[in-house]
């Protein structure tokens, strides 16, 4: 029986009497490593993207709207439709009697264009928001300040911008004390946000807070509210949602048994949403590169079992000396594993650049972690212990005078 070192040692020697062959057959598998990496990198990233930046929502703070939050039923959206709007008089009713609220804010959301001189930016999300959302929000002014409550019941025109609108009419300057048009009226801009970025595509920098009182004058006051509460503390945050939502039920005198007309959601149900919208798209990612992975195993097998036939009367000369069937079948299982093994290790490092190099030149985020890596190593390792199989087995069942008869 021969040592584990010997066995190493003879396969390192095979593999470089056969140098293309070894490479070509290591470039398989190492493509589909890296197509598995790159997606499980980008994924990983969007999933983080998510839980940082698109919920937008604190530990111990959830909100209530007419409308769902996170679904994909779009039966259920056209009937939140007709639900009853919440207005300013549900804000001071929480307010008022919610005592687990440590703060509630409003806010609402509309697309309008915005310009400076002859510059002009289109879809703007005009975000307007009480003067308690300074408390509540999670965007952190880089420059500036928020809004106070005296601007915001004066209805001042102020306004806070995103890093989109700083670099569109302010480049190179600072913007504070400058002014800005949205609709028919000039705001003066007396903070800026800082740079949130994209995702898939999607700008998260293009927007303006301004004050409610100047939203509603701009939309109607027929605008419907989303309301951002704060818990008096993060072990109380399930107390505190219950009781909004009691407070809630009565206010708009929903009876015991009766369906709610609005809706609460939490960072956690926004976060549940992406994660069953990128499941699909993991799993059908995952099944590309799986297909891959196994064509990679195939090609490897093919050409272990071409090494056999070749190799046959070095497996005869090798068996005539004492080696046994089992030191035959370690040693093609060694050599398939090592391949696969020097082919997940590249495709790793290629899967981790390739997905860096999209979050450097596209909007796509990616975050490298250790234990995809691992998963890579291990499906690599998987894929040439099982396609290496049948290949060692068979090297190993011939008949060594046979063998030793071979040209």
């Amino acid at each position: 029986m021969l040592l584990p070192g010997d066995i190493v040692t003879q396969s390192i020697d095979a593999l470089k009497a056969h140098k293309m062959r070894a490479a070509l057959t290591t470039l398989g598998l190492m493509m589909g490593v890296t197509t598995l990496i790159t997606v499980m990198t980008l994924v990983e990233g969007a999933n983080s993207y998510v839980e940082d930046k698109i919920a937008n929502l604190g530990t111990n703070v959830f909100q209530i709207a007419k409308t769902p939050f996170a679904t994909t039923d779009f039966n259920m959206i056209l009937k939140a439709l007709k639900y009853k709007r919440i207005d300013y008089g549900d804000l001071e009713y929480l307010a008022e009697n919610c005592r687990l609220c440590a703060a509630v804010g409003g806010s609402a959301t509309t697309t309008m264009r915005s310009r400076r001189g002859d510059k002009e930016v289109m879809d703007v999300n005009i975000i307007g928001q009480t003067s308690n959302m300074a408390d509540i929000d999670t965007r952190t002014i880089e420059l500036g300040r928020f809004f106070t409550p005296t601007e915001e019941s004066r209805s001042a025109t102020v306004c806070l911008i995103g890093e989109n609108l700083r670099k569109e009419f302010f480049e190179g300057t600072n913007p504070i004390g400058k002014s800005i048009r949205f609709g028919n009226a000039d705001y003066s801009i007396v903070g800026v946000y800082q740079p949130i970025g994209a995702v898939l595509g999607q700008n998260q920098d293009n927007f303006a807070v301004i004050p409610m009182s100047n939203y509603l004058r701009l939309r109607g006051s027929t605008t419907s509210l989303t309301l951002n509460i704060r818990a008096v503390a993060a072990g109380q945050f399930d107390a505190a949602m219950d009781e909004a939502r009691a407070l809630m039920r009565a206010r708009r005198h929903i009876f015991p048994g009766r369906d709610e007309d609005f809706f609460i959601g939490t960072k956690e149900s926004y976060i549940s949403l992406w994660q069953s919208i990128s499941g699909a798209f993991f799993a059908v990612f995952v099944m590309v590169s799986a297909i891959s992975g196994v064509v990679g195993g195939i090609v490897i097998m093919n050409v272990m079992l071409v090494s056999v036939t070749e190799r046959t009367k070095e497996i005869g000369i090798r068996r005539a000396v004492g080696a046994t069937q089992a030191d035959i079948r370690r040693q093609f299982l060694t050599e398939s594993v090592m391949q696969c093994l020097v082919g997940g290790v590249f495709g790793i490092a290629a899967g981790f650049f390739f997905a860096l190099l999209l979050r450097q030149f596209t909007s796509f985020p990616a975050v490298v972690q250790t234990w995809v890596a691992i998963l890579g190593l291990t499906l690599s390792s998987t894929i040439g212990l099982f396609f290496g199989i049948y290949p060692a087995v068979r090297a190993s069942r011939l008949d060594p005078v046979e063998a030793l008869r071979a040209e």
